[in-house]
């Protein structure tokens, strides 16, 4: 409480020294429900993926961003359950923002990135190192943002991509969007399909139980009621049936069947200086898993979380202060969860101030206080300074946790839960530089994590499994990028992009480097147009990772390649037509990223995109 009130009074006296500027705030700014993300992150590395790149992707949310970023991915087979490391930290390390809202599971702490379709979102964020100032429980490793826009004074516009592939995949995906002077609409529907009975190469077997169907509905909806007054609508539905693939030592034929809905209502009030937003979100999941999916018998889980937020920021001349107050309820049950309930409140203060055109540096101070653990005091420090017009210095510090789930907490059965466990807390710096000029740009950020408490389900001396506050680890490495775009004429352009990341994870006590992260990752992308033709390589190599904690067995390294032929067929009808041909895994390269479970041979992919 000490803590909350010396932000509070920081706050307000902030506010009392310049109330006498009064700027106006855009009707834009408002608009971006997200749009911490970029005010107060001025020294915190944040790659937004191109909406050219998220035109061209197949489906998959985990190839679109293996191939654009930075982060390692573990597949249990291709479209099974997917979970990333960023910067050598684990899934559950990692938070996935929806519109602002933190919408990992509460229980397991992860999101299953096959079960967000990319073409659902219209921007797609990835927010390098710790978060947890803003975002909350999660935000260790970094997030990924996913946001849908809203455009006013906006012709109707629709986009239907048809797809057809290898293995019998399907997908279709169609979005609308129109926009008047006081109302903005979008909806959005998405299905994957596939057999996904892919060879398993260099043996005689394929994959007998992969098969998938995925399909999402978005809606998003905003009304200008006065010149000073919006509301915002966003809602999204996931329903995914998967049967999940085996390994190459033991076939499989279960089936794991889930549902994700998310509600999200905000009210926005902006005038002169100031901006509050009220949002109120409604968050459910639930999966049932069926060990033979030609038995009626299976096992379940689900959770609903209920969150309100009051947001009130000050924008002046030079500065801006952000408070921000959180509550949430979450309730959970199961087959191995009897029911857990948690109340969590937040408090979060913001403050970014510009003391000369060239410097910016920004401090954030939150704290939680949860009925079923004792939560940390956080905090984030980043700054930027600009030595020129070409070239600026980035730096950042922060302190950030992860809490214990409701699996970790309240699990039944073969294994127990652990009620005493402390939430895992993480201190971690980062120095970046970045250069850009005349289509030109390069970075270069190196970053160092060291975190304690992490949660590790282990047995006792009776054979039963429970989580424990064991582990303590440190991370360290580099990520840099090259990018280069020329246009040549009013014909010809080009574009370019190389990234390389070098990470080491280390348990501290054994001095290991932690199973499935990779010390070196790269990332290559290629695109060419010539008047209607284009053509786009997309690679990347993967180093080897340990599989064991000990480090005595591993993975290879691989390299996979990706080419893409498009054809823009101009005007058809009054609409514009663009094909893809799209080649997946090139070379036909036999790899795994989790032992075991082979990945997809060659394969192609037609995609007819409509613009009408």
């Amino acid at each position: 409480m000490k803590t909350s009130l010396l932000s509070l009074l920081v706050f307000y006296g902030v506010h009392s020294a310049m109330a006498q500027q009064d700027p106006i705030i855009e009707l834009k700014e408002v608009i971006v429900s997200d749009s911490r993300l970029e005010r107060f992150s001025n020294g915190v590395k944040v790659d937004t993926l191109k909406d050219s790149v998220l035109q061209r992707t197949d489906g998959s949310l985990t190839k679109t961003l293996l191939f654009n970023s930075n982060i390692y991915f573990k597949e249990n087979g291709y479209g099974m359950v997917s979970s990333p490391s960023f910067r050598g930290t684990g899934a559950s390390q990692t938070a996935v923002i929806w519109n602002g809202i933190n919408v990992n599971s509460q229980l397991n702490g992860q999101v299953d990135f096959n079960t967000i379709l990319p073409q659902s979102v219209d921007k797609i964020s990835v927010r390098s190192g710790g978060g947890s100032t803003q975002y909350g429980t999660g935000a260790v490793g970094g997030s990924i943002h996913l946001e849908n826009t809203l455009d006013f004074n906006s012709e109707w516009k629709n986009r239907l991509q048809l797809g057809y592939g290898s293995f019998s995949t399907r997908n279709l995906t169609y979005k609308t969007k129109v926009g008047t002077e006081k109302t903005a609409l979008g909806l959005g529907i998405g299905h994957i399909a596939s057999d996904n009975d892919y060879k398993y190469l260099g043996t005689s077997n394929k994959n007998e139980n992969g098969s998938f169907s995925n399909s999402s509905f978005d809606m998003n909806f905003g009304v200008l009621l006065s010149s000073s007054h919006l509301l915002k609508l966003y809602h999204t539905t996931f329903l995914g049936d998967r049967d999940l693939s085996g390994t190459l030592t033991a076939p499989s034929n279960s089936n794991y069947q889930d549902i994700n809905s998310r509600s999200l209502f905000e009210w926005v009030n902006f005038k002169n200086n100031k901006v509050q937003r009220v949002k109120a979100a409604y968050l459910y999941e639930r999966y049932k898993f069926f060990q033979n999916k030609d038995s009626d018998q299976f096992t379940y889980g689900k959770a609903e979380s209920f969150i309100v937020n009051y947001d009130l920021k000050y924008e002046f001349k030079n500065a801006a202060i952000n408070g921000i107050l959180d509550f949430n309820t979450i309730k959970g049950q199961g087959t191995s969860i009897q029911q857990a309930n948690r109340n969590l409140f937040a408090t979060t203060i913001l403050f970014t101030h510009n003391p000369a055109k060239s410097l910016n540096y920004g401090i954030n101070l939150r704290k939680d206080w949860v009925n079923d653990y004792v939560s940390p005091f956080v905090f984030a420090i980043d700054g930027k300074y600009d030595v020129s017009s070409t070239y600026a210095i980035t730096i950042n510090t922060s302190k950030n946790f992860r809490i214990p789930t409701f699996n970790d907490l309240y699990w039944e059965g073969s294994a127990s839960g652990n009620s005493d466990l402390k939430p895992e807390t993480s201190v971690q710096g980062e120095l970046g530089q970045i250069y850009a000029k005349k289509g030109f740009s390069t970075q270069l950020h190196l970053f160092y994590i060291s975190s304690k408490d992490l949660i590790q389900w282990l047995p006792d001396n009776s054979g039963i499994w429970s989580p424990v506050n064991v582990q303590s680890v440190y991370q360290y490495g580099l990520e840099s990028r090259i990018a280069l775009k020329h246009k040549f004429d009013n014909d010809n352009n080009i574009e370019s992009q190389i990234s390389y990341a070098f990470t080491r994870a280390i348990e501290k006590e054994s001095s290991k480097q932690l199973i499935y992260v990779p010390k070196h990752k790269v990332t290559h992308s290629l695109a060419y147009h010539y008047r209607k033709w284009g053509v786009v390589w997309q690679s990347l190599f993967n180093g080897k990772v340990y599989t064991t904690s000990d480090n005595l067995q591993e993975l290879e390294g691989y390299f996979l390649a990706n080419c893409l032929l498009e054809y823009d067929m101009a005007k058809i009808l009054g609409s514009s037509l663009k094909t893809t041909i799209r080649i997946n895994n090139l070379f036909n390269t036999n790899y795994q990223n989790v032992a075991f479970r082979p990945m997809p041979n060659r394969n192609i992919q037609l995609q007819l995109n409509f613009k009408f």
